[in-house]
């Protein structure tokens, strides 16, 4: 009886480790749940996905080609466009008293100007003569520079009392309209300082000059003149 039940359980035994699986019957240890877990559920979410035809696989999104950038806008050759004050002209003026002090006091007075070119109009001569009720007999010079490389006019002011250029008015025109700057001291302070031409015809034009103290955000007009050609 004991012989048969030893036969039986070595029996057993060998039946056991037929039919163990393999990765069972290793003797690498054994993972952890977590970890089971994790691959299978990955291998689970890979197998889950059926590979998609040649012509069905996605491709790169297309890439909008950058538009090409607009060429910079070339200067205008504007060596001409004084050619308008070129001639004899009747002035009528306007004054501002006291400029940035808030004063809205106006004197007006009448001048006479010539404009002649020089450099086949690349420059220009204009002398400027005025009685003044309060500063008296002006003669002025006016000498205008083109400046060919910057396309843009170069102003220079003088008196007969002065006997020298100050700083240059710099700009150029628009449209029909010119605009002019430079930065000068006026009552013991630096000033942005603008002449604007403007309303421009072949008998007429205007001028205006103003001072901005806070860099061209306000323009106070201190200087006006409407002039009108001698024929």
């Amino acid at each position: 009886m004991i012989q048969t039940l030893k036969t039986i359980a070595i029996v057993c035994s060998t039946i056991a480790i037929f039919f163990l699986p393999h990765d069972r019957a290793t003797s690498a240890p054994a993972e952890s749940p977590a970890t089971c877990d994790v691959q299978r559920h990955n291998q689970y979410l890979v197998a889950s996905q059926p590979a998609l035809p040649a012509s069905a696989q996605p491709t790169p999104a297309a890439v909008p080609l950058s538009t090409p950038a607009a060429a910079p806008e070339q200067p205008r050759d504007g060596q001409h466009d004084f050619d308008f004050e070129i001639g004899s002209w009747k002035i009528h003026l306007k004054k501002l008293m006291h400029p940035l002090t808030g004063s809205t006091t106006w004197v007006e007075f009448d001048g006479t100007s010539n404009t002649r070119k020089v450099w086949d109009g690349r420059s220009q001569l204009e002398e400027f003569e005025t009685d003044s009720p309060t500063g008296g007999h002006i003669e002025g010079l006016t000498l205008r520079l083109y400046n060919p490389a910057a396309h843009q006019w170069n102003l220079n002011w003088t008196t007969a009392k002065l006997g020298t250029f100050g700083v240059p008015t710099i700009g150029e025109f628009k449209n029909g309209r010119g605009e002019f700057y430079d930065w000068e001291p006026i009552n013991d302070r630096m000033v942005l300082v603008r002449f604007v031409w403007s309303e421009i015809t072949p008998n007429s034009a205007h001028f205006e000059q103003s001072f901005s103290t806070d860099g061209g955000k306000t323009w106070e007009v201190n200087w006006i003149t409407d002039q009108t050609r001698v024929k």
